[in-house]
């Protein structure tokens, strides 16, 4: 059952004011940074779930990575890529703490990434 949004929240992610600002960098980030993300995101999720013991098995990982995902819908900016959309419906189909918890740490990757880049660019 989907919950209804009001027009401040109509995404998802808007619940949760540090995983909106995370997802807002995120998806104004290039598409390397994206990519680099969503893997590590994948990543989190799956170490998160284990902890909870809520996989038992590696199906139990595939078959909640591939529930909820549509081939067909391209209408989100993150359904371009693949990778990227496995880790945003990961990541929707978690926990609203366990959302909150992963938020943090996405925050943190896209700042260090953009510090990293900010770095490189110096050196130039």
């Amino acid at each position: 059952m989907k919950e209804e949004y009001s027009n401040q929240q109509r995404r998802w992610y808007d619940k949760d004011p540090v995983l909106s600002q995370a997802v807002r960098t995120l998806e104004h980030s290039d598409d390397q940074t994206q990519i680099r993300i969503a893997l590590n995101l994948i990543k989190i999720i799956i170490e998160h779930n284990i902890e909870e013991e809520k996989y038992e098995a590696v199906e139990d990982i595939i078959n909640a990575v591939g529930s909820g995902l549509d081939d067909n819908r391209k209408g989100r900016w993150y359904d371009i890529d693949t990778t990227l959309r496995t880790a945003m419906n990961m990541l929707q189909n978690c926990p609203e703490a366990t959302q909150h918890l992963i938020a943090k740490e996405m925050a943190k990757m896209v700042v260090d990434k953009i510090k990293t880049e900010d770095s490189d660019d110096d050196e130039e």
